[in-house]
């Protein structure tokens, strides 16, 4: 069967199906807040490059989240760290029993039966090196190895409970390896696949790796991860992940990639596309805003509309608790 026919895995619940519609308003359906899960179930760790920002350990989290919830929390983007479990060269515990997100998927279905989740599929955060692959003896990418041990995660978080797995790492196939495993595993079309098809090496993730505890041992990520400076490679990586089977499409980070937004989406307009405010973007916000540059709501305000306007079907950020009380106070009026 040719990936491109399945369909169904892209709106198998009400909250996707709100995604394949093209609406310009911003509502709690066009947003998704990133989460991140430690081992211990009664932690909460205070991200020092994100303020007011947390990792938390599930029973935390959902204290977290039952407030969200009842504000209209409509879906979360999943992402794991450790400490207790060892990391190897190749991630062995991404996919572990005892992983967090693995322990956590379970519960986080049953206790909101009606929140979309979303798993990030990567090695970083699991691997000795920091890398978002697993290594040839000379330091460079296996992209063969890389792919079918990043699909193995992909479903075990779908055999866990995730509705949405999204694969960050940027190896090229990854896309197909993944549909090919769900498909296998006749889990194709219960489980939709959020690409990070247009992911740029960039500057502003630097809070974010101090969040997931993911920084690479050695070198960058320059390698796999689109160059600033290209258009064409971005637009070649959307095309090469819907050709295999991508139900969604992102754009990160998003602020500096507007324009990849708008011409991305324009080229794969039946897609959802979906922008990362990264954590580097939280953070400039929140500082220049915490230092009176500017109205943190008004300026805010102004970037979720632009990149909204530029065609954001849904926009994954830091501030949707935030943001989620805003459109409270606005629904009563």
């Amino acid at each position: 069967m040719d990936k491109r026919s399945l369909l169904h895995s892209g709106y198998l619940n009400e909250t996707l199906r709100s995604w394949q519609s093209n609406c310009g308003e911003l509502t709690p359906n066009n947003l998704m807040y990133p989460v991140f899960i430690i081992e211990d179930d009664n932690g909460i760790e205070p991200i020092k490059s994100m303020p007011g920002i947390s990792r938390y350990g599930l029973n935390q989290l959902k204290k977290h989240l039952d407030l969200l919830i009842g504000k209209g929390l409509k879906s979360i983007l999943v992402f794991g760290v450790v400490e207790g479990l060892p990391k190897d060269a190749i991630g062995s515990n991404a996919d572990n029993p005892n992983n967090p997100v693995i322990k956590a998927l379970p519960k986080l279905r049953n206790w909101y039966p009606n929140l979309t989740i979303a798993c990030d599929v990567c090695l970083c955060p699991y691997t000795d090196h920091g890398h978002c692959g697993i290594l040839n003896p000379d330091g460079t990418i296996n992209n063969s190895a890389s792919i079918k041990r990043i699909a193995e995660v992909a479903l075990s978080y779908a055999q866990a409970g995730a509705q949405i797995v999204a694969p960050s790492d940027m190896m090229d196939g990854r896309i197909g390896a993944i549909k090919d495993l769900l498909i296998k595993n006749d889990l194709g079309n219960k489980t939709a696949v959020l690409s990070y098809a247009v992911k740029f090496s960039s500057s502003f993730y630097g809070p974010f790796r101090d969040a997931a505890n993911s920084k690479p041992a050695f070198g960058d990520r320059r390698c796999y991860q689109l160059p600033t400076n290209s258009s064409g490679l971005a637009h070649r990586a959307a095309e090469r992940d819907v050709r295999e089977g991508a139900d969604m499409l992102m754009v990160k980070p998003g602020l500096a990639y507007l324009d990849l937004v708008q011409s991305v989406k324009k080229g794969h307009p039946h897609h959802p596309m979906f922008i990362y405010q990264v954590s580097g973007e939280y953070s400039m916000i929140y500082h220049a805003a915490s230092n009176g540059v500017f109205d943190l709501k008004i300026a805010l305000s102004e970037i979720l509309t632009s990149m909204r306007r530029a065609g954001a079907d849904v926009i994954i950020t830091y501030y949707t608790p935030v943001i989620l009380d805003w459109l409270l106070v606005k629904s009563k009026y």
